[in-house]
């Protein structure tokens, strides 16, 4: 076939478009691989985000720990089992052992003393304003301040500090009686709860 300059310039416009078709496909793929890849970035950095150790605590709340403590009375003589303190004594102030159990043979876990500022006559087994727990076991070490508050029937304490095992601490914990030990014991229940920083258990 004979060539002419029309069928040159006609099959030079072909070459051109086809090229500019070629390109235009390189840029499209070139951008759908980039897209792809920023996508499949930001889906990573989301799963470790969400999967990170440090994500994980802080969608907790802080720790608590429940402790279940028995204070025991002390051994006295039949005859003084319903001694009354005078109108006019001043501060009560007692000193109690601290054990696992009810009964007074339990493992020994601590100490417990405070005092109570009276308005009127009051029993022997008057509830105590302020508490002072220490702790000596092999799972815990150190002490709790408690403030009383009554509540009904029963005496509730507000946690208001703690060292040792116990550092940062606050919570709350209720003072019951346990009529089927001979003595009565008093039992102690705690529910305290850490700041993040504090020591684990």
């Amino acid at each position: 076939m004979t060539s002419t300059p029309e069928v040159d310039m006609l099959s030079s416009t072909v070459q051109s478009s086809e090229l500019q078709i070629y390109n235009h496909c390189n840029s499209t793929d070139r951008t759908a691989k980039w897209v792809s890849a920023v996508s499949l970035a930001t889906i990573a950095v989301i799963i470790l985000a969400v999967l990170s150790p440090v994500s994980h605590e802080k969608s907790q709340s802080r720790p608590w720990l429940d402790l279940s403590l028995y204070i025991q009375q002390p051994r006295i003589a039949a005859s003084n089992t319903h001694l009354v303190a005078r109108e006019d004594a001043g501060a009560f102030i007692f000193r109690r052992v601290v054990t696992e159990g009810p009964e007074n043979t339990s493992r020994v876990v601590g100490k417990a003393q405070g005092f109570v500022i009276p308005t009127e006559q009051f029993q022997q087994s008057a509830l105590f304003d302020v508490m002072y727990v220490s702790f000596d076991s092999p799972h815990h070490s150190g002490s709790l301040s408690l403030q009383a508050h009554k509540i009904k029937d029963r005496q509730q304490f507000k946690v208001i500090g703690g060292t040792g095992s116990f550092a940062f601490a606050r919570g709350v914990a209720l003072f019951t009686i346990t009529p089927s030990t001979q003595p009565p014991t008093y039992h102690l229940k705690l529910l305290l709860q850490f700041p993040k920083h504090s020591p684990k258990f």
